[in-house]
């Protein structure tokens, strides 16, 4: 059974995405943020017949985000996707749940894309070297910004330094770096950051200063204190290499994220 969620049923919603920190860090964090209100976003839940929660589905403007840990209304929560007929919807989720939806979705996704997503709740400490690591500030957003344009896997915006500055700004982000020779040559960042968990982001070291254990220190430098404040952390990965060395530092799969696009 499927209901529209609203403010009196937000401590009952989230006793349920809390029970997975990591794995609700965007429904989390945009409940936290705006509520039910806003006409932006919708949140909706399916319950047993006990009234208890099997499902939560997120609209974040055209993006949808579900949850489900276990049995759920697929046919009904897809039916709710395919009534918002706008062009560029996304429907997001770890993969188990999301491919559920698949067969039930009279419009399919026009894309996909999977990812690693892995989790952490106790920091394994490794051998880094003895380097200063920094915290960046909003004025060092540039020469993040830069930095990012050089690592041929991530895609930059013309916006990114905007929202990076914006983020910080409003305590969601953080990120250290490591300076050498007068440039950002390595750097580590958190986002979406909730009461909770938060998602780090953003892990490179430029070409020229690769193989000397700089974005593990930038790494542990970031986790161990987001860890300190009770944070879960997450983050999604799909290069193998990446993801040896974020197994060594604590983090432990927990499935595939799909990102279906229209």
């Amino acid at each position: 059974m499927i209901h529209q969620l609203r403010e009196k049923d937000r401590e009952q919603l989230m006793a349920f995405v809390k029970e997975k920190p990591a794995e609700n860090l965007f429904i989390i964090g945009d409940v936290e943020a705006f509520g039910f209100e806003e006409d932006f976003q919708d949140v909706w839940g399916d319950f047993n017949e006990e009234g208890q929660y099997r499902a939560v589905v997120l609209r974040y403007r055209e993006n949808y985000i579900v949850y489900a840990p276990g049995k759920f209304d697929a046919a009904s929560i897809a039916d709710i996707i395919d009534q918002d007929n706008r062009p560029n919807k996304m429907i997001s989720g770890i993969s188990a749940t999301v491919n559920k939806l698949m067969k039930h979705l009279q419009r399919k996704p026009a894309k996909t894309r999977e990812l690693y997503y892995a989790k952490c709740e106790s920091l394994q400490e490794l051998e880094v070297p003895p380097v200063e690591i920094e915290k960046a500030t909003v004025n060092d957003v540039p020469r993040l910004v830069k930095l990012y344009a050089q690592i041929p896997e991530f895609e930059t915006r013309d916006d990114q330094g905007e929202g990076i500055a914006r983020n910080m700004e409003e305590g969601i982000a953080r990120c250290y770096y490591i300076e050498q020779d007068g440039e950002m040559v390595s750097t580590a960042m958190s986002t979406a950051e909730n009461s909770m968990s938060a998602m780090v982001i953003g892990v490179c070291t430029l070409d020229g200063y690769k193989k000397r254990g700089y974005a593990s220190a930038c790494m542990m430098k970031l986790c161990a204190e987001l860890l300190e404040e009770g944070k879960y952390l997450c983050l999604f990965y799909d290069n193998p290499d990446a993801g040896t060395i974020y197994k060594k530092l604590g983090f432990v799969d927990i499935g595939k994220w799909v990102m279906n696009a229209y």
